[in-house]
Parts: C-alpha cells; sequence; structure tokens
C-alpha cells in the first residue's frame, strides 16, 4: 500500500470536488438549475458510457438491473436535486459543512436498516456529529436560513445511495453503477426544470464553466478511487475532510463568504464526532478479525 500516493490523490479528489461545486454555484446565477443539473449528468453519464465501451461492457443489459441498482438510482437523483438547489441559496461553506456529517449519517442508516451494531459510543459520536449539523442551519434562531435544510435532506439522501451500493450484486461493475449515477441526474432534471425554468441558450463562457463542472466532478471520482485502491482506508479515510478547507477557501477568494464562529464549532464538532466513529470502527473490526484468527 502506497499511503502517501493514497493521501495526495483524495486530497486532490476533495479539491476537485470542491471546485465542481464552486461551479455550480456560480452557474446557478445565470442558468436553470434543471439545466445545470441535466448537462453534468449527460456529461458523467457519456464518460462512464464510453468507459463501460472501452472495457467492453453492456450498461443496459438486463442482468445488471435489481431492486438495489433502481433505488440506489433513485437516491441519487434526489440527492442532486437538493445538493444543487441548496448550493444556488446557500453559502458554499455551510453546504460543505453540513455534508461533513454524511459518514455518521450512512452509520446511523447501517444501525437502523442493517442490523449493524453500534455501541453507546458510537451512538453518542453520531448525536455529537448532528449537534454540530444543528449548531451551523441554527434553526430557530436569527441566523436559521430554510434552505440550509436542503443540504440535511442530501446528507441522508447520500447515506441511502452509499448504504444501497453495498447491496447491488457484485455481477454489476462500478463502471454501470457510476452510470446509472449520472444517469439519474439526466431523468430527474425535468422535475427541477419545472420548478426553476426550462433551458435557455448558455453563453460560451457559461457553457465553458459546465465542461468545467463536469470535468472536476469526474476527475474527483476518479481519484477518490484511485486513492482507495493504492493507499490503506484507516490512513487516507480522514483526508476526506479536506474537502471542507478547500470549500471554505474557494467560499472566501470567489463569493466573498465569511462563516462566522457557530459555523466553525459545529464543523468541528461534526468531523471531530465522524473521525472518532471511523476510529471506532476500525478498531471494533480489528478486534474482530483477531478474535476469528485465534
Amino acid at each position: 500500500m502506497n499511503n502517501l500516493r493514497g493521501i495526495l490523490f483524495i486530497t486532490a479528489a476533495m479539491a476537485a470536488f470542491a471546485i465542481e461545486d464552486s461551479f455550480i454555484k456560480y452557474l446557478s446565477g445565470s442558468v436553470p438549475k434543471g439545466q445545470i443539473m441535466l448537462l453534468l449528468g449527460l456529461g458523467g453519464s457519456l464518460v462512464f458510457f464510453l468507459v463501460a465501451l472501452g472495457q467492453r461492457v453492456n450498461v443496459f443489459q438486463r442482468r445488471h438491473f435489481s431492486q438495489a441498482l433502481f433505488w440506489r438510482t433513485a437516491s441519487e437523483a434526489l440527492a442532486a436535486l437538493f445538493f444543487i438547489t441548496s448550493l444556488s441559496l446557500v453559502p458554499i461553506t455551510t453546504v460543505a459543512a453540513v455534508f461533513q456529517a454524511t459518514p455518521l449519517a450512512i452509520t446511523l442508516g447501517a444501525a437502523l436498516f442493517l442490523g449493524e451494531q453500534v455501541g453507546w459510543r458510537r451512538w453518542c459520536a453520531i448525536l455529537t456529529g448532528f449537534l454540530g449539523v444543528l449548531i451551523i442551519i441554527r434553526p430557530g434562531l436569527a441566523g436559521f436560513e430554510p434552505a440550509s435544510l436542503f443540504v440535511v435532506i442530501t446528507v441522508f439522501a447520500i447515506a441511502a445511495r452509499d448504504l444501497l451500493t453495498r447491496l447491488v450484486p457484485a455481477r454489476t461493475s462500478s463502471t454501470v453503477v457510476s452510470f446509472y449515477g449520472f444517469f439519474a441526474l439526466v431523468l430527474a432534471s425535468p422535475l427541477l426544470m419545472a420548478l426553476t425554468g426550462w433551458p435557455e441558450a448558455v453563453s460560451g463562457g457559461e457553457a465553458l464553466s459546465l465542461g468545467a463542472a463536469v470535468g472536476f466532478g469526474v476527475i474527483g471520482y476518479y481519484l477518490i478511487v484511485t486513492a482507495m485502491r493504492m493507499g490503506d482506508t484507516a490512513a487516507i479515510m480522514p483526508f476526506r475532510y479536506t474537502r471542507l478547507l478547500f470549500s471554505i477557501l474557494l467560499g472566501y477568494a470567489v463569493f466573498s463568504e465569511s462563516p462566522d464562529a457557530l459555523t466553525y464549532l459545529g464543523a468541528a464538532l461534526i468531523i471531530a464526532s465522524g473521525l472518532y466513529t471511523f476510529l471506532r470502527e476500525r478498531k471494533l473490526a480489528q478486534a474482530l478479525r483477531s478474535s476469528a484468527a485465534v
């Protein structure tokens, strides 16, 4: 395992995703959000369709279809609807900070729906992390932005997507799953268009920005898959949280955002809880392997 390269790759992936988010937020000021979603979906679908062709995989073969893949694709569509909407309405720093709660939501979902055993320590970590979310969005207080709830919905939709990924049959390749993940955006885009406006002609600059958003999204996906294959999970996973750092920097430099102290406090609670949950799961997995070896 090459942990140093894995760390560099996953950090670069988080930077790519943060840049993609910035382009989406920038475009949402002039291009209908449904149109952004459609073009992102078409671009990503085309990339993975071509990859599948290179692998001699037919993404439309009946054997790939399953209930798990269907519901995963539906969860992806729901996540994209609310994520793109939230980026257009909420500071990118707030979106990124709340988004860091996704691993906690996955642990929660695994306990509630997949029967995984979660002890009191991890339950406390989950509750602490979601306390951090409440501190960031502060419902009922003066700084509350109702649109920030869209990010919370996105977190749970992404958690559902990742949990459903575990149930997708092994015969379905990652390329096929990725293709339908992006194709979900194409299928769901008419709903967002109906709510936010139908497609319009885009300028040359907007077309370049759309291309850049697709490009950075695909690059980020490729880098994170490569990182997970070349490095030890325990060494590289904590560096996923660098996405928040990149989002803060881009929010300040591009959108003149200045997060307040409560946002930083909430983000710190979410990240600390996520790291603790990850390390606790790793420790329990090591203990299970040791007992099985005896």
